[in-house]
């Protein structure tokens, strides 16, 4: 049963927080080069960024050293959400003082940025909490339970701990036990550079299809290098979505997504107009274009009644919104939860038929 703990003060983040905000400038370090480290070095003076895996050499005019080159009388904020506690680990192997960014959030008291949907995730949960309860049930299976209940605990509280015993799991993500994937026509929905299809390919040699989809051509241009040796691949450049139209497309990588500011355009389109054949598994990871898509996906799943995986951490109310929708097209799945990093991103519900109906 899903049981919302009690947030307590986290003493040792709070003293932390009052020696980083007092140090000495020249003390004060910050690991990562992303949105969560440019909101700090906005608020405070920090001497440089701690970046183990870029060529760069400055960041907002601060300079980027390596974790070995940290001096020994540090206060460092890990600023890196998906990894935080190997990057922990690593330095109290160093023996540096450090806070994760999420409790620095939640007790330096700065105006700095929360973690993406976090405030309006303790809003929804709030005003929906008998849904949220409602998905508790459904989850087929005791560890679905238990990650989900450590997830909503961490984003309610803002405290590492319920994350402990996360791993980084990205290689096996999608590919489940549970789903019993053999001789699929798989669509791969959200393709990025092609790795999730790849992976697909290496463990389920035996595949019928695979439908690759990828609006951004670049992207897609990596696609068709990374996937060209293998028979059967449908390379559609465009993306998915409940109605066939232009719209504005935001590119920054593997978090590339549709937005009203984006920089370029590209076609999106339903999922039932493209694609014919009897798709039997699809992954969709496209922030937070879900639920669009699997809008136009209604009449595949209705006919098919694939095995569905859909990533479900981009939207604050994805926890529940996601399973409402896809059961109000067919109600005969049985619901999975997997996690895959230490932190906040990649999690997925896996929707798996049970023949009931």
């Amino acid at each position: 049963m899903l049981t919302i703990h009690e947030i307590k003060p986290n003493i040792q983040a709070v003293n932390f927080c009052k020696d980083f905000l007092s140090s000495d400038p020249k003390k004060r370090y910050v690991v990562g080069k992303n949105e969560y480290s440019k909101s700090i070095i906005s608020q405070i003076e920090i001497e440089a960024i701690i970046d183990d895996f870029t060529t760069d050499t400055t960041y907002l005019d601060k300079p980027i050293i390596k974790t070995e080159n940290i001096p020994s009388d540090s206060l460092v904020i890990v600023a890196v959400t998906i990894y935080p506690f190997t990057i922990r680990n690593k330095l109290s192997e160093m023996n540096i003082r450090q806070l994760d960014y999420f409790a620095f959030y939640e007790h330096s008291n700065l105006d700095i940025i929360q973690v993406k949907v976090w405030a309006s995730f303790r809003k929804d949960f709030k005003n929906n909490k008998t849904k949220y309860l409602w998905v508790d049930e459904l989850l087929a299976d005791a560890e679905s339970k238990r990650i989900y209940n450590q997830i909503i605990n961490f984003r309610l509280s803002g405290n590492l701990a319920y994350m402990e015993g996360f791993t980084d799991r990205q290689k096996q993500q999608y590919f489940e036990d549970f789903l019993d994937l053999k001789n699929e026509i798989f669509a791969d929905v959200g393709g990025f550079d092609g790795f999730t299809s790849l992976e697909f390919i290496k463990k389920y040699p035996d595949y019928k299809a695979v439908y690759i989809f990828e609006p951004e051509l670049e992207n897609m241009e990596k696609v068709k290098a990374n996937l060209a040796q293998y028979p059967n691949i449908n390379f559609i450049q465009q993306g998915l979505s409940n109605k066939k139209q232009i719209v504005k497309f935001s590119v920054s990588g593997s978090a590339s997504t549709i937005s009203e500011n984006g920089t370029i355009e590209i076609q999106v389109d339903e999922l039932d107009q493209i694609v014919n054949d009897a798709i039997s598994f699809i992954k969709m990871d496209i922030e937070g274009a879900e639920g669009l898509a699997i809008e136009g996906a209604k009449q595949t799943i209705l006919k098919n009644h694939p095995k569905l995986a859909i990533s479900v951490y981009h939207k604050a109310n994805d926890f529940w919104k996601i399973p409402e929708q896809v059961l109000s097209i067919r109600n005969d799945y049985d619901i999975y939860l997997r996690h895959y990093t230490e932190g906040v991103d990649e999690t997925v519900m896996f929707f798996v038929p049970n023949n009931k109906m």
